[in-house]
Parts: structure tokens; C-alpha cells; sequence
């Protein structure tokens, strides 16, 4: 992938988080050109141990810390914590999510930073907030989707909740918070002053349910699994082919009546039970049975080509096989090969979204932790070669033993 500057090219973000959440919106700032600095403890980042391995290198670590350097720091001894002030002074923003008080503890609480760089941008992301009650739980992603009321909403409704393989909630929590550092940056542009962003997991999966919120407040209605199908929207749902299963959504009155065509299924349309889109939720079950019996007898292929040929929205349920086959993964880049000193290659997700002007690019694959620990002292520090050798003697700052 040819590389551009980004977007945020001159923008620095010092990184201190672990596992998904933060990692990932330091991952998505780096996309787009950012100076990310990542602060690790001696032992790295835990994702560096998760995943699954190639020649021993973590393929998660590889993508969730691309575009980053790295920088290995005892932050428990006095000259760590020097070393996080210093890289501070000089940062646009500083993503942390750990605990809330463990940065309070260590000495980098907001005030203080926002003190000595009133330009800083302190972006947290915990579990439950920085305020209320239970802002002092530990809370992982899967966690917060059962806080949330998510989970019980995941799976089918004979069986207990289940979850989905994805770490969702870290993600689109990673999303929440690149989107509040910008709008801090946008606020700072005008008024020349950071702010603090306080991202909570709980609350990025709780706002999924935006729809079922005031349906309970005025209703009373609470919500139950549904499977594989859209509440009160109908046909909307996953329907059994010869070889797996495709997806069909045909949410709206044109776009039902072009399933119909397609299916060969007319009569349905004049059945006042499918009148309108109202109705066809709450009769979901006949209509999702008759739309089976079509899809029943045929390939998901054969399905998926005259559904699309009849511009209704469709897709077989693809696995991973069939995105490294897609020429439209192809096409829109969204497999890229990045250069690995140790694997040669390694193939990652796209980028996303895409810029016209100032697209994103992938730098250059993970870096082991403490990769850059000299680069960082001597360039942006002004460290002497004999300081950082006292340093990395005295265990305060690590590098790999190859570096």
C-alpha cells in the first residue's frame, strides 16, 4: 500500500493502554498519520501473548500495534516516570485505559498533566467511567455487554445468551474515543486548550440500544433474543441453503415486492398479513418460513446471484476462505501485505474509511516492545547514548536483546 502522511501527520499521541480497546485507537490514529508512542511496561502489552502465532510472533500484536513505536519504561521507578513527563510535555494527546486511579497513582492524573501542557488531550477509556459508583470496577468488553443489557440480547432465544467472536464493544469503543480526541483537537484549534474524554465501555454497548430504550420507558417493553433475525422487521433474517445459509434483508415495501418477484412468490404481496412493513414484523415467523421453503432447494450461490440480480440486499455467509477470494475485498484494499522482519509478510485488514485527499496507510507492521526505546530518548528527548546505556543498565528503560 503506497504510504501518505494522513490526516493527523504532526499530531503525537502517547499511548499507555493494553489488550483491545485503547490499543486499537491508538492503532486507528497511527492509520491516519499519527506520531503514536507507545509506553509499555518491561514485559510488553498482554495482546502480545494473545492470538494466534507464526514463528512466535503474535499475529493480533503485529496489526493492533502497527503504525506505533515503542518504548519499554518502568513507569514504578522515579526515572520512568521522568521519562512519561517528558514525552508528555511534547504530546497532543495521551490515551490511557487502564483502571480508573492507577494513573492517579503513578502520579499522571489530569490535572496535573493539563497543568504542565494545557495543549494535552487525556483520552480514558475504563470499563465504567471515571465517575459514579462503579467507576472502580475492573470491566472488560464482554463484561460491559452484560452490564449493558447487550449480552442477553445475543443468541437464540431457547438457549442462554451467547457472544459474538469478535471483541465488538473494545472496538467500537476505540471508535468513540479516536472520534472524541478529534473533536478535542477541533475545540483546541479555537481555544488552544485540551480537555479530558472519558470513554466507558458500558456505554458505548449500551448505546446500541437506542432503539429499545424508550420502547421500555413508554411501553414497558423488554426486549428478548432473537436469533439470527431482526426484531419487528421481517424478511430480515439468516434462511437455509443446499450448502449453509444466506442473509436476506428486504426491510421495505419495494424492496419486498423484488424478493417476491424474485422467488416467484407474487401472491404473498396481496396477503394482508405482509401488507406493510408493520405487519410483516409482527406476522415475522410465517413470512421467514415461506421465505425458506424458496431458499431451501438451491445453493447460497444460486440464491445470492438472482437476489442480487433483483436488487435485493443478500449475501452467503462468508468465512474467511471466501474474503481471501472476494475481488471486492481486492479491489477496495482491504487485504494488505505489510512487511515483517521475521515473517516476511503479513497480510491485515484494510484501512478504514477511506479519504479521498488524505487517505491512511499502514507504516509498518508492530514493533517488538521497547523496539524504539533509543530512537525515542536520543531523537525526541535529547538523551546522550552514555544516559540511555545507564538507563537500559539500571532496568528503568528495555529493548529487545536484538536491538
Amino acid at each position: 500500500m503506497k504510504e501518505t502522511r494522513g490526516p493527523l501527520a504532526g499530531v503525537r499521541v502517547i499511548e499507555l493502554c493494553n489488550t483491545f480497546a485503547g490499543p486499537a485507537c491508538g492503532r486507528l490514529l497511527a492509520d491516519f498519520g499519527a506520531d503514536v508512542i507507545k509506553v509499555e511496561p518491561p514485559e510488553g502489552d498482554p495482546v502480545r501473548q494473545m492470538g494466534m502465532f507464526s514463528e512466535g510472533v503474535s499475529l493480533q500484536a503485529i496489526s493492533i500495534q502497527r503504525g506505533k513505536r515503542s518504548i519499554a519504561v518502568d513507569l514504578k521507578t522515579p526515572d520512568g516516570k521522568r521519562i512519561l513527563h517528558e514525552l508528555l510535555a511534547k504530546a497532543d494527546v495521551m490515551l490511557e485505559n487502564n483502571r480508573p486511579g492507577v494513573m492517579e497513582r503513578l502520579g499522571f492524573d489530569y490535572d496535573s498533566l493539563h497543568a504542565a501542557n494545557p495543549r494535552l488531550v487525556m483520552v480514558r477509556i475504563s470499563g465504567y467511567g471515571q465517575t459514579g459508583p462503579y467507576a472502580s470496577r475492573p470491566g472488560y468488553g464482554a463484561i460491559c455487554d452484560a452490564f449493558a443489557g447487550v449480552r442477553d440480547l445475543t443468541g437464540d432465544p431457547d438457549r442462554p445468551p451467547s457472544r459474538v467472536a469478535l471483541a465488538t464493544t473494545d472496538y467500537l469503543t476505540a471508535i468513540y474515543s479516536a472520534f472524541g480526541a478529534m473533536m478535542a483537537l477541533f475545540h483546541r484549534q479555537s481555544t488552544g486548550r485540551g480537555q479530558l474524554v472519558d470513554a466507558a465501555l458500558y456505554e458505548t454497548a449500551f448505546s446500541m440500544m437506542e432503539g429499545f430504550v424508550p420502547a421500555f420507558d413508554k411501553l414497558g417493553h423488554v426486549p428478548a433474543r432473537q436469533g439470527p433475525s431482526l426484531p419487528n422487521v421481517a424478511p430480515n433474517s439468516l434462511y437455509p441453503t443446499t450448502d449453509g445459509y444466506v442473509l436476506i434483508a428486504a426491510n421495505n415495501d419495494a424492496t419486498f415486492a423484488r424478493l417476491l418477484r424474485a422467488m416467484a412468490r407474487e401472491p404473498l404481496a396481496v396477503d394482508p398479513r405482509f401488507a406493510s412493513v408493520r405487519l410483516r414484523g409482527q406476522h415475522a415467523a410465517e413470512l421467514d418460513e415461506a421465505v425458506a421453503e424458496w431458499t431451501r432447494p438451491h445453493t447460497g450461490a444460486e440464491v445470492e446471484r438472482r437476489l442480487i440480480e433483483a436488487e435485493v440486499p443478500c449475501s452467503r455467509v462468508f468465512t474467511l476462505p471466501d474474503v481471501f477470494d472476494d475481488p471486492h475485498f481486492k479491489a477496495r484494499q482491504m487485504l494488505i501485505d505489510v512487511p515483517h522482519p521475521v515473517l516476511g509478510s503479513a497480510r491485515q485488514q484494510g484501512i478504514v474509511p477511506k479519504l479521498s485527499d488524505t487517505p491512511g496507510s499502514v507504516r509498518w507492521a508492530g514493533h517488538e516492545a521497547g523496539a524504539d526505546s533509543t530512537d525515542i530518548l536520543a531523537g525526541e528527548l535529547g538523551y546522550s547514548a552514555e544516559a540511555i546505556g545507564e538507563l537500559i543498565a539500571r532496568r528503568v528503560v528495555f529493548r529487545p536483546a536484538c536491538a
